[in-house]
């Protein structure tokens, strides 16, 4: 089955549109099919309408939250209630082109996990146009995940990607580099992108700085989170190099003759030899939680497996 999620957030306008160009494409499927609206705490009249749609179409069902919590509540709120062996994610501002769905879904079955689609012709603003490069570029490089766009909120999924994600924040945007992170095979698509034409962007310049931070987290988490003491055990053992490198100069200097109490170097020593004592003492503690919670990462583990060849399964063979 398909499940198809659809966040919104005071997006009246657009609903129904959306709903009468979605149900005809999925209903052209051969894939059994449910569509779950997500209202984000909306308090324009959407709610109420997404009653009554859910009311007159049967596939549709609706997922209501207490107040607005932001897109990444809302897509692990639709994540928890899908029962789709296949997930889909679209935008509820009519942006997105629901006719794309089978190509999503054809290029899915060469092999990937996970397809985010690419906003070729971006019919933004330029004001939103190149900040969202710059970002994409930037995050591409950081994350080692070199896709054209991140900010997409049409995605393709097999279930197993979503039952692997843990999002919050403006974290859902690093979908595919958190795919990537856990070994899936992620994929990118162009697809069509429509001028919005009712309601307005709930996201503004901020939301890049607030990403910059994001991408720290999830670079961080992708690489150390199972070796904390790598980065921080690294970042002082070079301090902690440094500054005994610059306290044995000084140690020279002073056996010389040469006064040394006075020189901004002996404080820049003394303070690397410190700081990368507490890197240290940061990476060992690191190591401890991880340690603890080692009983758990055997069952992550396992559930990282694809697929095991050549071991029979009967216990007497």
């Amino acid at each position: 089955m398909i499940s198809v999620i659809v966040p919104v957030f005071n997006e009246r306008d657009n609903v129904g549109p959306l709903t009468d160009e979605l149900m005809p494409v999925l209903r052209g499927l051969p894939q059994r099919s449910e569509v779950i609206f997500v209202d984000d705490g909306s308090r324009d009249g959407t709610a109420e309408l997404l009653d009554q749609l859910a009311a007159e179409v049967p596939e549709i069902s609706v997922v209501r939250l207490r107040r607005n919590f932001g897109k990444a509540e809302a897509l692990m709120a639709g994540f928890n209630v899908a029962g789709g062996d296949i997930l889909i994610t679209i935008d509820g501002d009519l942006q997105d082109d629901p006719r794309e769905i089978p190509r999503m879904l054809a290029e899915l079955d060469k092999g990937f996990d996970l397809v985010s689609g690419w906003k070729v012709d971006r019919k933004d603003p330029i004001s939103k146009r190149v900040p969202s490069r710059v970002f994409n570029g930037v995050t591409g490089w950081a994350s080692g995940v070199p896709l054209h766009d991140l900010n997409c909120g049409f995605k393709v999924y097999r279930s197993e990607v979503v039952d692997s994600l843990a999002i919050a924040g403006d974290q859902y945007r690093y979908i595919p580099v958190l795919a990537a992170h856990e070994g899936f095979n992620v994929g990118e698509l162009a697809v069509n992108h429509r001028p919005r034409e009712h309601g307005s962007s709930k996201y503004g310049f901020e939301r890049y700085s607030r990403g910059f931070l994001d991408l720290l987290t999830i670079t961080f988490l992708g690489r150390y989170r199972h070796r904390p003491m790598h980065l921080f055990g690294g970042l002082g053992v070079t301090a902690v190099v440094i500054g005994v490198l610059i306290s044995a100069y000084l140690t020279v200097l002073r056996l010389l003759g040469h006064g040394i109490g006075n020189r901004p170097l002996l404080l820049l020593g003394v303070l690397l030899i410190l700081v990368g004592m507490q890197f240290l003492t940061i990476g060992l503690v690191s190591e401890m939680i991880q340690r603890h919670h080692l009983r758990p990462r055997s069952e992550e583990a396992a559930s990282r497996v694809k697929e095991v060849i050549g071991r029979s399964t009967d216990p007497a063979a």
